[in-house]
């Protein structure tokens, strides 16, 4: 029976969970953290000749972890299993045995096996991004030179207590690109999500929600107009929430279609062509396109409506064109055939380039919100900001914005957060990802270990510092990219 439990909180421990209580409550775990439980408990029952297919294992996860999970997956092969892993995690590729590289872009651009075979045979390919990045054709750089730190503008926070922190003491510089990195659970959404946001919030944008965790003390502040937190969290949660509505771009459409000589003549509003009022949507939907099935003790399932085939509006609506496209079809656009197709509405042209420059290119104006990932809707929320008049006195705070994204797209998403850097903001980002922590202007490295082990800042500085700290994991890393 000893043996048994032994067993089994090894294997926690394998896929980088040791820093969880026994106690802790199911529904205050993230998405990884529950799929590596899961894991854990797969490996504890031994079974062979069984198929295993993870979405990547890997989000949420320091390299150190990283290297016991890919251990773990190796010993599921071992003893007789198929794993196959969705990741865009590098080491996660260097250690598969066959690789499926889809693409070659996203979206229309996307959906043909570009290459398979050993790594060599991907790296071999040149219509390969993926290929292309692993065998270095094409990477991250390093910055030549870094955006240097003005000791007298900084913000910062002390005496922080909440969960693990031991008193802990953080300084930030003002307008840099600061990354929070450290193992798993060593406290660092504690410390950015649960202690300086919420007082930011208060503070800055004059909430009065969330109370932060336990702290002394925190000043500088007067160097910023607003915060703001950009998540993973749904853009909406209902069908009706959708990337042209979230960014501001349908009220111009809609201001398009009213000005067409025929909406005129017949007096048709902007009003008409919202399918969340009533007069041009569809009824028998109420403009959502698609009826909800209510499935007793299963999940609602939707439809596409009968009366308007999932079009949204009535028929007299549809009968409105601008440049011979519907409001249907305007909205059925992907992001970059719609940016094409406003070319000569500067305001929406705007809008619209922000979404591409954030790697968006793919998804469609009008797609219901409940069908974008994380990573998408925390991108949709990147680009709002982005087409906003800054103001270059924001406190942008990220909590790992690679998840989900290849190295191409991790080049894109850098380019834009630098772009924010450059208009004076300050960005704060918790991440994981060897290739934003290199190209970060400054580190806050927390640990050592997860859990108990950790809560306290082990160096602070610019990367080239940080990986010359003997006492941190991502120091170890860290060091070999920087050469």
């Amino acid at each position: 029976m000893l043996k048994e439990i032994g067993d089994r909180l090894k294997f926690l421990v394998n896929v980088g969970l040791n820093y969880l209580t026994l106690s802790r409550s199911a529904e205050t775990l993230s998405g990884g953290e529950a799929q590596r439980i899961r894991l854990a408990s797969q490996i504890g029952a031994g079974l062979v000749g069984v198929m295993y297919v993870l979405d990547e294992p890997s989000i949420g996860l320091h390299q150190r972890d990283n290297e016991r999970l890919l251990g773990t997956l190796i010993h599921l092969r071992n003893l007789g299993n198929t794993v196959i892993v969705v990741e865009h995690d590098e080491d996660a590729i260097r250690a598969a045995d066959h690789v499926i590289d889809i693409g070659p872009g996203a979206g229309v651009h996307g959906g043909q096996v570009v290459a398979e075979g050993p790594l060599e045979a991907i790296m071999a390919v040149p219509e390969s991004l993926t290929g292309q990045f692993m065998s270095g054709k094409r990477k991250i750089e390093v910055p030549k030179q870094r955006v240097p730190a003005n000791p007298e503008k900084v913000l910062k926070l002390t005496g922080a207590r909440g969960n693990n922190l031991k008193d802990v003491t953080l300084t930030l510089p003002v307008g840099l690109f600061t990354c929070i990195t450290g193992v798993s659970g060593s406290g660092k959404s504690t410390l950015i999500n649960d202690t300086l946001f919420p007082i930011a919030q208060r503070q800055l944008n004059g909430a009065t929600i969330a109370e932060p965790a336990p702290y002394r003390d925190i000043q500088g502040l007067e160097h910023f107009d607003k915060v703001i937190d950009i998540d993973q969290s749904p853009i909406g949660r209902t069908p009706r929430s959708n990337p042209a509505t979230y960014t501001g771009v349908f009220t111009p459409v809609r201001e398009l279609f009213a000005g067409v000589p025929e909406s005129r003549s017949r007096g048709y509003t902007p009003g008409r062509f919202s399918f969340n009022v009533r007069g041009g949507r569809c009824e028998a939907c109420q403009g959502d396109g698609v009826i909800k099935v209510e499935m007793h003790f299963l999940p609602d399932i939707y439809v596409p409506c009968d009366q308007c085939k999932g079009k949204r509006y009535n028929r007299e609506t549809l009968e409105i064109k601008y440049k011979g496209k519907t409001i249907h079809e305007v909205l059925d656009m992907t992001i970059e055939e719609a940016r094409e197709f406003f070319d000569a509405v500067p305001a929406l042209a705007r809008k619209l380039q922000t979404l591409m420059d954030v790697g968006l290119t793919y998804i469609r104006l009008g797609q219901s919100a409940t069908t974008l990932s994380g990573g998408e809707a925390q991108r949709v929320k990147l680009a709002r900001e982005l087409s906003k008049r800054g103001t270059g006195q924001t406190l942008y705070i990220l909590d790992e914005p690679t998840t989900g994204l290849h190295f191409a797209d991790i080049q894109q998403l850098l380019e834009v957060l630098h772009q924010l850097r450059d208009q004076g903001n300050t960005i704060v980002v918790i991440e994981h990802n060897l290739d934003v922590i290199k190209t970060a202007d400054w580190i806050v490295d927390l640990g050592p270990e997860g859990g108990s082990g950790g809560g306290e800042i082990l160096v602070s500085g610019t990367p080239e510092t940080v990986a010359e700290c003997e006492a941190s994991h991502t120091a170890r890393f860290l060091k070999p990219m920087l050469k």
